[in-house]
């Protein structure tokens, strides 16, 4: 009973952690759309769009309100937006996207993991060639026609449409978000998430060892609280 105990507690706590991880993250996501574009979501996109991914995150709305409040205030930190470029084993190409009000201590961590699990960061723009930057909303499917909604958004760049029975996931390029968003919001479409996400153009194939290998790696960058997404063309 006891070691069920601990392994009920150590599970728990484990959540816990990876929670307050992702929320420290949306936190860091919303001061910056704060600084861009203001602390009214009515008039701020990206600030709209960071809310409802902390939703779909079950970020209790406290904690988002709190965020927006500390990043309205002049004594608030400068969060920029910094991206570290490099190559794991095997080839593996991993775009990271960052969050930072210390660039020389984020280059550091990111050179150091890149280091100790036997990578190599690399120069700006050494990976231009590899990925494609595009935007994925989900909204929810329930009364809503996929193939009226196609024909709804071609217009705003739409460039792929999936659906099922829950949610329906739509494509467009990096430079359509702001417009498809507002197409969405303009339908009254249920926003689940809106994503800005790095497709790779060609893709490395690894075997089961070769990706316990990157997986031990990408647990490094997910730990710290630096970085906020990574990117890689694992096919």
């Amino acid at each position: 009973m006891g070691r069920a105990f601990e392994f009920r507690k150590a599970r728990k706590m484990k959540r816990w952690s990876k929670m307050s991880k992702i929320f420290t993250k949306i936190g860091k996501e919303i001061s910056m759309a704060v600084k861009e574009g203001g602390p009214n979501p009515d008039n701020n996109s990206r600030l709209r769009a960071v809310i409802q991914n902390a939703k779909s995150e079950n970020m209790p709305k406290t904690n988002v309100e709190n965020a927006i409040k500390k990043a309205s205030s002049k004594d608030s930190k400068n969060m920029d937006e910094v991206n570290y470029e490099g190559y794991g084993p095997y080839g593996v190409a991993m775009f990271i996207e960052t969050a930072t009000d210390n660039s020389t201590r984020t280059v550091a961590n990111v050179r150091n993991i890149f280091s100790k699990g036997n990578g190599n960061l690399g120069t700006n723009g050494s990976l231009e060639f590899i990925f494609d930057r595009k935007a994925n909303f989900t909204v929810k499917a329930e009364g809503v026609d996929p193939e009226e909604l196609e024909l709804e958004l071609i217009d705003f760049g739409l460039e792929e449409i999936d659906a099922d029975d829950d949610e329906i996931l739509i494509v467009t390029d990096f430079s359509d978000f702001g417009a498809m968003q507002k197409a969405i919001e303009d339908l009254n479409l249920e926003l689940v998430s809106a994503e800005k996400v790095r497709i790779p153009l060609s893709t490395v194939s690894l075997s089961e060892e070769q990706q316990e290998e990157i997986d031990k790696l990408l647990e490094k960058f997910d730990d710290d609280d630096d970085v906020l997404q990574v990117f890689t063309n694992i096919g």
